[in-house]
């Protein structure tokens, strides 16, 4: 007999890992012990190599619901020999090297028990075990124990306390363990006044039936709610919340009820039942049988964003309700989530007429993840990655290097990264960091991460922009740690996450395809239609969609007219479609800036997207992020799956590559207006001559190889066309971990260091 060490790392902390151990060590006779440290689960075992062996091979074949290995060990040590087997002491004497465990839905299990009126759990609307729950917004610090936790301060009833001290419970280690003995505790705000020990929620369901806001605190931060069938609360709901018409996330009581009203195929339905439980965009039904308010909800759009309960707060509120409400972010738009019970009683009472509390803190925050699929391809497109996957991202196949290195991210869709002992970590969406709240929540984020894993930063990667807050925030990091700091163009950021995601950076011959709205150029100019090429290490720009005038700084993309009238200006006949979108003031005066010799040049598809949806929709300035795009691809989608399009409706012809694509683009635009084509159809065309334009790209330059990034790649009706029309003879990656949209971009910036850092090892 020999003692042997297995050592394991991944998510196994806070998902009932060392009972699991326990349990098929008891039931195979083996000896020694399990406990967890700032390095994972650490296993000893009196046994044979083979012994050894064959339980780590099981354990691995058999692992928790929310546990994932990502590095496992064996090695014979000096022999001790063990009377039992048993769970020891955590231990803290290394330095951090986890796996962060993200917050997961309501369990099946533990949903039974909610509804089970026998259980002692019944209607307890905080049960939680070692397969859901809270966690990564409750964390301290590491081992992840209850003392390291906002728990510490619950006290656990006798009985709670023997089922956490019971191998055998599902429960045991379970840190978030408690019940209606030992509880959670519900408060409600209301008209000034704060009521202790609520527990009556058919006063929160009869509030919401009496048309009434209710802020309800989850597990990433409050939402606010409202009955999604009452149109008065809605509106009011948009006018206190200052969100005029982007559109309301629902949450249904169960899935049954959302197939009523939306399609639902087999992949969003799994995707909505997930651990992850996220925000689902689905098609609503023709004609729409559904009783919600669709049109005040939507704002004209024709997905509309679902998801199912995800705490047993809010499966209990729901399965009374038996209606689906709307359930946003509890902030004024472009700020952050609010999450503290302090903020949201000074704040949220302007918005909601009552607000839920509980007297659990959150230490992190978190918005809904957002995710979508393409309709006939089913091809997933992540919108938002937060809460349930945020902040962890494992991919077996990417080793990573040994420094650890933070990227800083972009702007609008704020995210940052870390590698740290090889581990990578890409934090939740963290808001617009143009926004002073959205500053400190991105500062506090990155100081808990900080705290967590007692990190010294050898390297920084940032976006080269340098009014961006995270390059400011990057480069004082990186002085005072005396870091070293790599500037990365921001389209080549997009280009290195979607190449990393797909295990790419040792490839040679890859295009890349980068279509967003704004970056900063390498030449100075705004960039944002770009073609890369790649080959294991280097980048360079091949292509672009043509230049045109950049004027108006941060007013342009939000006043989708501007962008038509610096493509258009110049193009005959245009003129008849531009000048009723202005004053005769703005006229004259945004034509005389674009007379003169502007520096400031554009690239951006992004820019593209809103001239089509101006002179097509009249849609001239945005009330929310991307809005004329949005509708410039339903208007498009409802048009082509109804009618038998391809390649042939291209406005590219003969095989020949316009100089300009972008003006190209908005003369046949205003001819086929001239003709009064089909909006829709037009709408169409735009779509499929991008495919087409990609195609010859590609074929002029040989490349068959095609990567896609950048926030147009958001466009579902895009991403299956290229599916469509290029899959059988071109090789397409496109991202589906993270988005390709801003979120991505630390990812990429990460990627790029890992590049560089493997060239500049070869070189040495």
């Amino acid at each position: 007999m020999n003692r042997f060490h297995i050592h394991i790392k991944g998510i196994v902390q806070g998902v009932g890992f060392r009972p699991f151990v326990y349990k098929y060590a008891k039931e195979f006779g083996l000896k020694g012990w399990v406990n967890n440290t700032n390095d994972g689960v650490h296993i000893h075992l009196n046994t044979d190599r083979i012994g050894a062996n064959t339980f780590l091979k099981l354990l691995l074949s058999k692992l928790p619901p929310l546990a994932v290995v990502t590095q496992s060990s064996i090695e014979e040590i000096p022999y001790q020999e063990y009377k039992t087997f048993e769970i020891i002491s955590s231990k803290s004497d290394v330095k951090p090297n986890l796996l962060l465990t993200p917050d997961a839905a309501m369990c099946p299990d533990c949903k039974t028990e909610l509804h089970n009126t026998k259980d002692r759990r019944f209607h307890y609307p905080f049960i939680t075990c070692t397969n859901c729950g809270p966690r990564y917004s409750i964390i301290e610090n590491l081992p992840y124990d209850r003392p390291n936790t906002t728990m510490k301060s619950f006290q656990m009833c006798k009985v709670c306390q023997k089922e956490y001290d019971n191998p055998s419970e599902r429960r045991h280690f379970s840190q978030t363990n408690s019940c209606s003995d030992c509880r959670i505790e519900m408060q409600v705000f209301e008209k000034g006044v704060l009521k202790e020990n609520f527990t009556d929620l058919n006063y929160i369901v009869q509030k919401w039936e009496a048309g009434k806001i209710v802020a309800i605190k989850g597990i990433g931060g409050y939402l606010l709610t409202c009955d999604a069938t009452n149109s008065a609360a809605i509106r009011t709901l948009r006018k206190r919340k200052k969100r005029p018409a982007k559109p309301f996330a629902l949450m249904y009581p169960n899935l049954a009820l959302i197939k009523k009203d939306v399609l639902v195929s087999e992949k969003e339905a799994k995707e909505l039942q997930s651990i992850h439980a996220p925000i689902v965009l689905l098609e609503t039904k023709k004609g729409f049988p559904g009783k919600i308010v669709l049109k005040e909800i939507t704002h004209g759009l024709s997905r509309l964003g679902v998801m199912l309960p995800y705490t047993p707060l809010y499966d209990l509120l729901l399965n009374s309700f038996q209606k689906p409400i709307v359930a946003t972010s509890a902030n004024i738009t472009d700020s952050t989530i609010i999450y503290t019970d302090k903020k949201a009683i000074s704040e949220l009472c302007e918005i909601a007429d009552i607000i839920l509390l509980n007297n659990r803190e959150i230490l992190i925050p978190q918005d809904d993840g957002v995710v979508q699929f393409s309709r006939k391809y089913q091809q997933k497109i992540t919108l938002r990655r937060s809460r349930g996957k945020a902040p962890n991202y494992i991919n077996s196949e990417l080793l990573t290097p040994k420094e650890t290195v933070f990227a800083g991210g972009s702007m609008l869709k704020s995210t940052f990264g870390l590698f740290n002992r090889q581990n990578t970590y890409i934090s939740q969406y963290l808001g617009n960091t143009a926004s002073y709240d959205a500053q400190l929540n991105y500062e506090k984020t990155f100081a808990h991460f900080n705290s967590i894993f007692d990190t010294t930063i050898d390297a920084v990667v940032i976006d080269k922009h340098p009014d961006y807050f995270a390059t400011s925030f990057g480069k004082e990091l990186a002085q005072k740690q005396q870091a070293q700091t790599f500037l990365l163009q921001h389209h080549k950021a997009h280009f290195y996450a979607v190449l990393g995601e797909n295990n790419l950076l040792d490839v040679e011959g890859v295009l890349g395809v980068i279509w967003d709205g704004t970056g900063l150029g390498d030449d100075g100019n705004i960039w944002g239609g770009e073609f890369f090429s790649y080959d294991k290490g280097n980048m360079t720009r091949l292509a672009h969609i043509g230049e045109f005038d950049f004027i108006l700084g941060d007013k342009m993309p939000k006043e989708p007219r501007i962008s038509a009238l610096a493509i258009a200006h110049s193009i005959r006949g245009a003129t008849k479609y531009l000048k009723p979108k202005f004053t005769d003031i703005e006229w004259k005066v945004y034509r005389r800036l674009l007379a003169n010799d502007i520096a400031l040049k554009s690239t951006s598809m992004g820019r593209l997207f809103d001239a089509v949806s101006s002179l097509l929709l009249d849609i001239d300035v945005h009330t929310f992020e991307a809005e004329a795009s949005m509708k410039l691809e339903k208007i498009a989608t409802q048009f082509y799956y109804k009618n038998t399009l391809s390649l042939e409706n291209s406005y590219l012809k003969n095989n020949v590559i316009p100089n300009n694509f972008v003006s190209f683009i908005i003369k046949n635009i205003i001819f086929d207006l001239d003709n009064t084509i089909d909006k829709a159809y037009i709408a169409s065309k735009f779509h499929i001559t991008l495919v087409d334009y990609i195609i010859r790209i590609a074929n002029k330059y040989k490349m068959n190889k095609i990567a896609f990034s950048g926030g147009v790649f958001q466009n579902a009706l895009l991403v299956d066309m290229l599916l469509e029309f290029m899959d059988n003879k071109y090789k397409l990656y496109f991202q589906s971990e993270f988005s390709p949209n801003d979120e991505g971009i630390p990812f990429g910036q990460l990627m790029y260091y890992k590049m560089f850092h493997a060239m500049d090892t070869k070189k040495k």
